[in-house]
């Protein structure tokens, strides 16, 4: 399968690693040139992960990743588009992206936040009508950090990845081609559905905000690990049932994903399967300077990720007081109007719907 990277974060290595494993053909565009010539300069990525260290060839041959300079040449003759990048960036990749899409093209956001419509919604601004399918999940499918220019390190892979579709009536034809590239896919509803199990705002908000002193103190600080203490996880568990709750009363069915499984030893497996929490923590690559202005957990999580959750708790009438509290301290930690700034209902222009209209958006997806 013709299979397209965009975008230059730690995930966006690893996909593009994973996929080529898969035996896919790779093709990766990011915005920064120098950093793709320098790529092609060094010739291969330097991979570690539970297989061992192997080097990952990159050129114009076959099995190696083709490295492109125009987002045009990388969208082609994709089938698939994975983009592993923080939410920040949808707004602006979506226009760029709108023009290029062609028929029966699927676009995967992991994790998506509910970028899946923002996507589709720069489609339609863009009077594209091909048939493109937008799905998200709850996670990046990967737990990576980048050591240097080429080395990157992969501490573990998603085992589970529950994904929604948008529309929903195309998860037919979509969800094959993803189970291709993602065989630990696991199909839900739709694509609110697939939004509100993203795991980030929850783990992190949380995360940032009860260790700003020590953050702020200390020149690097693991919040994975010193910062994950029985309080803390306490207000996580709380956050986490209000997300959940807000599904419950959008209709959506258990699994949901609890993060308590993420940390649990015994019952459902979470989305990196077990013991994936000590090996984050044991690999000490999130032992890390963390900026509370301009970290992606705050810009993102925080600012579009909580505020999201928020929203749709406002729109289907279930109280989110701590998801809320949170967000409102955080804002006063950097004097910013986070739930104005963040990825609402009211800002997609959604708040006013129906039940009936959502269901309707969702399923079917933008009306031409």
């Amino acid at each position: 399968m013709k299979v397209s990277v965009l975008g230059g974060g730690h995930g966006c290595y690893a996909a593009v690693i994973d996929m080529i494993e898969k035996g896919h053909d790779v093709t990766w565009w990011r915005r920064d040139l120098a950093a793709s010539a320098r790529l092609r300069e060094l010739g291969a990525l330097h991979v570690t992960d539970y297989h061992g260290q192997r080097r990952v060839p990159i050129g114009d041959g076959a099995g190696m990743i083709h490295i492109v300079d125009e987002l045009a040449d990388a969208t082609r003759t994709a089938q698939l588009i994975v983009i592993p990048l923080p939410a920040i960036t949808h707004e602006a990749l979506a226009a760029q992206l709108a023009p290029l899409l062609t028929d029966g093209q699927v676009v995967y956001l992991p994790p998506g936040t509910f970028g899946s419509y923002v996507f589709a919604k720069a489609m339609a601004d863009a009077d594209n009508t091909s048939r493109v399918a937008f799905a998200e999940t709850g996670t990046l499918p990967y737990l990576v950090r980048k050591h240097g220019e080429n080395d990157v390190v992969i501490s573990a892979y998603a085992t589970r990845l529950p994904t929604g579709v948008f529309p929903a009536n195309a998860s037919q034809w979509a969800l094959p081609l993803l189970q291709d590239a993602y065989p630990s896919i696991e199909p839900i509803e739709d694509a609110l559905s697939g939004a509100l199990m993203n795991a980030g705002p929850v783990i992190h908000p949380p995360l940032i905000m009860m260790n700003a002193g020590p953050l702020e103190h200390f020149a690097s600080w693991d919040i994975h690990n010193e910062g994950t203490q029985p309080s803390i996880r306490s207000v996580t568990s709380a956050l986490d049932a209000e997300r959940v709750a807000v599904r419950e009363a959008l209709g959506y069915r258990a699994p949901h994903f609890p993060l308590a499984d993420h940390y649990a030893s015994e019952g459902d497996e979470w989305m990196y399967g077990r013991g994936a929490h000590g090996k984050l923590t044991d690999s000490g690559d999130w032992r890390e300077h963390i900026d509370l202005r301009t970290h992606r957990y705050m810009l993102e999580d925080t600012r579009l990720g909580l505020s999201f959750i928020v929203s749709c708790g406002r729109w289907a009438g279930v109280p989110t007081p701590v998801a809320q509290g949170l967000l409102s301290i955080a804002g006063a930690a950097v004097g910013r109007d986070l739930y104005g700034e963040g990825r609402t209902l009211e800002r997609l222009g959604l708040a006013a719907l129906s039940r009936a209209d959502m269901s309707a958006l969702l399923a079917n997806g933008i009306a031409s």
